[in-house]
């Protein structure tokens, strides 16, 4: 957020103290006296503030690298199926302080006189509290719910854990009290109705398809809730899509850019040269960092131009690079390097850079301009919240209840389309005919009437949202853990040797097993298959995980393990099935 939003941040120093479960039964010695605050609106906003440290840094715009969307140089352990128990909460996501801060708030607020404050710093808190357990919740199932400071001799500090619908109807109960009561304002870096809005959308989205999926019941009630909040979104009529630079560029330019504003993001977090720089270009460029490589089948999931599918294409799975990426959808070559690529604000095209990336096909969505690639240099501010998800959560949500109607389609998913050109989504047509590649992606899908139109809202929602740190929770949601077993894999080449990637006549890519002696002048990418290796020795398809074999237990992986600590403070703590 804005320095702004960090002013005064000492009279809160309580945020960053100790943060475990041991913050929720000693007083802090940081703790404001409320005798002396909560007394007026600055007072309010003054503490607030500091609850935005909740939200994570760029790192998760990384997120992705560790779902089947990307694998990077070092594969993630939850990617491989290698999670352990741990022994403490230390680098865990078991940590409490930040919930008993937010308690803290809310038993002391209302001792100021300014009710529209109260309304407005109250909804905040809520707002922060249905963050704080949705995050829990996605993590670890049923967990304790807190709604007050626990005191060294609260007999509630040591209590077992609370009901998933205890919690998630309480999350409801908070998130529906922040929509009330905060204002309806326009603000990039301030929470607002509309961050409201959109968080009860993505936490009844999540909920409603992982009841749904997992078998949970009751799953109507939060996809209704979903359905609502994302339509109240798109009636209200505050934001709308980016399309400064048309078509080819605009998807691109939105994230790029170094300065957000409001006409399609809703919160961001602010990074300026002066006062705040992170590493994101750098993971995208460096050859030793991230090394970020897409999945081909998130490459093949985009559409043809014409919106007929890749995957329905003669010999798709063997397609040269050059050709894969002609007549695509625009917001493939706005999210990895099409050829002649020309880097953000750049006239020259770049080189041919394969090495870079585990897969072959580099990532470049948000990637800033080349000034800001030294590590650690980027500037360019981190979307959280944007209208474009409100679109998506709204058509899932009507779908898998089965309500969908062409015209919930048509000021939902094809406003997506529209904007980079792409034909309409037929509601009919998708019911009719459903796409056999993403049949055998996701297995899982509701096998009734709409089963067509939900494969595509998820390609849709795959494609536009991706890279943005919401794959993972998808594919729990959906009951789709097994999708990371499907290989992992990246471009295709039918042999060694020279390959041109844009259809210039010169060699930009050449692949050898020892040997780069026949590497053509001037070839920019020169790969040695034996640290890059191919599916079928000299031929094939980029195999990263050639020597990780993942795995997804669906008895446990669905969930992360109780840290060993926490249930030996905690007997009445019961560990999630399976972790051992």
């Amino acid at each position: 957020m804005k320095k702004l939003n960090y002013i005064l941040i000492v009279y809160v120093a309580l945020l960053s103290a100790s943060c475990n479960k041991n913050m929720l039964d000693t007083t802090s010695k940081d703790q404001i006296d409320a005798n002396n605050f909560f007394n007026n609106a600055t007072d309010l906003q003054v503490y607030t503030n500091g609850f935005y440290e909740i939200f994570p840094t760029y790192l998760i715009w990384t997120d992705d690298a560790t779902t089947d969307n990307m694998i990077p140089l070092n594969v993630a352990d939850r990617v491989k199926g290698a999670r352990i128990v741990p022994a403490s909460n230390a680098g865990t996501n078991w940590t409490w302080g930040s919930l008993r801060s937010i308690n803290y708030f809310l038993e002391n607020y209302q001792k100021c006189p300014d009710e529209a404050a109260k309304l407005k710093y109250g909804g905040i808190a809520k707002f922060f509290r249905a963050y704080f357990y949705f995050d829990k919740v996605k993590m670890y199932g049923d967990v304790p719910w807190y709604g007050k400071v626990l005191e060294a001799n609260d007999p509630e500090l040591y209590k077992a854990r609370d009901s998933r619908k205890l919690v998630m109807d309480s999350v409801l109960d908070d998130i529906n009290f922040a929509v009330a009561n905060i204002p309806k304002e326009v603000q990039l870096t301030s929470i607002t109705k509309y961050t409201a809005l959109m968080l009860k959308a993505r936490i009844c989205l999540f909920e409603g398809t992982f009841r749904k999926y997992h078998a949970l019941g009751d799953h109507e009630k939060f996809l209704n809730e979903a359905a609502s909040a994302a339509e109240e979104m798109i009636t209200l009529g505050a934001y709308k899509l980016y399309t400064a630079g048309g078509a080819n560029s605009c998807y691109r330019d939105l994230f790029a850019r170094n300065d957000q504003d409001v006409t399609e993001t809703i919160l961001a977090r602010d990074y300026n040269p002066t006062f705040g720089r992170h590493g994101l270009s750098y993971l995208m460029t460096a050859p030793t960092a991230g090394v970020y490589g897409i999945c081909k089948d998130a490459i093949d999931s985009y559409l043809m131009k014409d919106g007929s599918r890749f995957t329905d294409q003669p010999g798709y799975k063997t397609m040269g690079f050059y050709e894969e990426m002609q007549n695509r959808d625009p917001r493939l070559t706005q999210t990895t390097p099409g050829p002649n690529w020309t880097a953000y604000k750049e006239t020259s095209p770049e080189p041919v850079n394969i090495n870079i990336s585990t897969t072959g096909y580099r990532l470049v969505k948000a990637l800033a301009t080349k000034d800001q690639w030294a590590s650690n240099n980027s500037f360019n501010d981190i979307i959280f919240f944007r209208y474009a998800e409100a679109l998506l959560i709204f058509a899932e949500a009507k779908a898998e209840l089965g309500t969908l109607t062409q015209a919930d389609l048509d000021k939902s998913i094809n406003k997506l389309r529209e904007r980079v050109g792409m034909p309409f989504l037929d509601l009919v047509t998708a019911n009719g005919n459903p796409d056999p590649y993403l049949e055998a992606m996701y297995p899982n899908v509701d096998q009734g009437s709409n089963k067509g139109v939900i494969l595509e809202i998820r390609r849709e929602r795959r494609i536009e949202m991706f890279n943005e740190g919401l794959r993972w929770d998808d594919l729990m949601r959906w009951k789709e853990g097994k999708k990371l077993e499907k290989p992992m894999i990246g471009m295709y080449f039918p042999s060694l040797g020279s390959f041109d990637f844009n259809n210039d006549g010169k060699t930009d890519v050449y692949l050898h097993n020892g040997n780069a002696g026949g590497a053509p002048p001037g070839t920019s990418s020169i790969v040695n298959v034996n640290q890059k290796r191919l599916t079928d020795g000299t031929s094939g398809n980029f195999n990263p995980m050639y020597s990780t074999p993942c795995k997804f237990d669906e008895t446990k992986d669905y969930y992360y393990p109780i840290p060993l600590q926490e249930i030996t403070l905690n007997p009445k703590l019961d560990q999630n099935p399976n972790w051992k």
